[in-house]
């Protein structure tokens, strides 16, 4: 089933980015700086942005002032009480205004100064640190499909389909990578942000791609994937294409979307620190259904067992199976060392809700004493 597009915009035509360019290009005051404020809004998914003029350039996310926004049009506040404040808490440059511009990454909270229902970065930030003498490193794969603007998938035959799987991963050619120029665009994008993006590629589905973002340590991993995909929704934008972040863009015998999660600590990637990814395993089997609450909003229709993937009611590990649960990289199997790969969580995800959960579970030992503080509305049901 395709992910619901509202299809309003259909023919909109683009505007000519080279009259856009002749603006761009006007020199700058040297004491004024743009700084463009992204936080995450009332859906848990979807991003919002807005900018206001510094009178100097900021270092870190302290030489920035709070701001506020509209949260009724949000769904964040209701409307007889809606400022919602923006704390900023990481900075990257600007590869849309360039120079010395900045993109800030902001948390969201309450008139009365308590965190929104969507700031899951505060608890997150709370695990990183009472975890840091562990060094949690996190290694994020974003999967993510383009659509046109009718929402069908970009470069799809209108109302039809392309081909079955098998030319399109890591695909080369008109009929097979469906979508380069976006991906090549926010692969240097994410350079000069800053991001640490460790690689792309085309992916089993056509018109889907991956990018992976890290090693990062922490809440880093949250904070840059976050922006990441800031990027990429900018970038798409301006070739008149959307993004889709849902796990099973398009219904029927073709791959679903996910965010898998490469993750280690110290003691694993020490010498035969296979022994503490076992017990890791053992810890995240424990506490699956838990997990997979806040892995990400209809994730049911991707973890099927099929298409790569393990049932989502089941926990399964293995050595090199991408139909695991948590799979195992061979090269870690046979060094004794390294990290696992968390399969379950879908492209969807909030990464600060992932990486705060597997923290707690596997380096703080929490237990689902407290289930229901990370249970949502839409918690599997235990078939077992």
């Amino acid at each position: 089933m395709l992910t619901s597009m509202n299809p309003i915009f259909a023919n909109t035509t683009g505007m000519d980015k080279s009259v856009l360019r002749r603006y761009l290009e006007l020199p700058q005051p040297d004491n004024k700086i743009m700084a463009t404020y992204v936080w995450i809004d009332g859906t848990g998914e979807n991003l919002r942005g807005k900018t206001r003029t510094v009178d100097h350039e900021p270092k870190s996310p302290e030489d920035l002032p709070w701001w506020n926004f509209d949260g009724s049009s949000t769904d964040q506040a209701e409307g007889s009480n809606s400022d919602v404040y923006l704390k900023p808490v990481a900075i990257f440059n600007d590869p849309f205004m360039l120079g010395r511009n900045k993109l800030i990454m902001c948390e969201t909270y309450k008139y009365n100064k308590e965190p929104t229902a969507s700031n899951k970065r505060i608890e997150c930030e709370a695990a990183m640190k009472a975890a840091a003498n562990q060094h949690p490193w996190f290694g994020m794969e974003q999967e993510y499909t383009l659509l046109d603007r009718d929402g069908w998938p970009f470069g799809w035959p209108k109302g039809g389909f392309p081909h079955p799987q098998g030319p399109y991963y890591c695909g080369v050619g008109a009929s097979q990578a469906l979508g380069r120029d976006i991906e090549e665009a926010h692969y240097k994008a994410c350079l000069y942000a800053g991001i640490n993006i460790s690689g792309t590629n085309a992916e089993v589905m056509p018109a889907q791609w991956e990018y992976q973002v890290g090693p990062c340590e922490g809440i880093a991993a949250g904070d840059q994937l976050w922006m990441s995909r800031y990027l990429l929704l900018r970038i798409a934008e301006e070739f008149g294409v959307q993004v889709s972040f849902h796990p099973k863009p398009v219904a029927g015998d073709w791959n679903g979307a996910g965010c898998h999660t490469n993750f280690s600590t110290k003691a694993m990637r020490d010498a035969n620190g296979i022994g503490a990814i076992d017990t890791a395993i053992t810890q995240l089997k424990a506490r699956h259904k838990t997990h997979i609450s806040v892995y990400g909003r209809d994730n049911d229709r991707r973890l099927t067992g099929r298409h790569e993937t393990a049932n989502i009611n089941q926990f399964n590990a293995g050595i090199a199976n991408r139909g695991a649960s948590v799979r195992i990289p061979r090269q870690v199997g046979e060094e004794k060392c390294g990290y696992l790969e968390d399969r379950r969580p879908a492209s969807n995800c909030d990464p600060y809700a992932v990486t705060n959960i597997i923290v707690r579970t596997v380096c703080l030992g929490e237990k689902d004493t407290d289930e229901l503080r990370y249970t949502s509305k839409k918690a599997i049901t235990d078939k077992e």
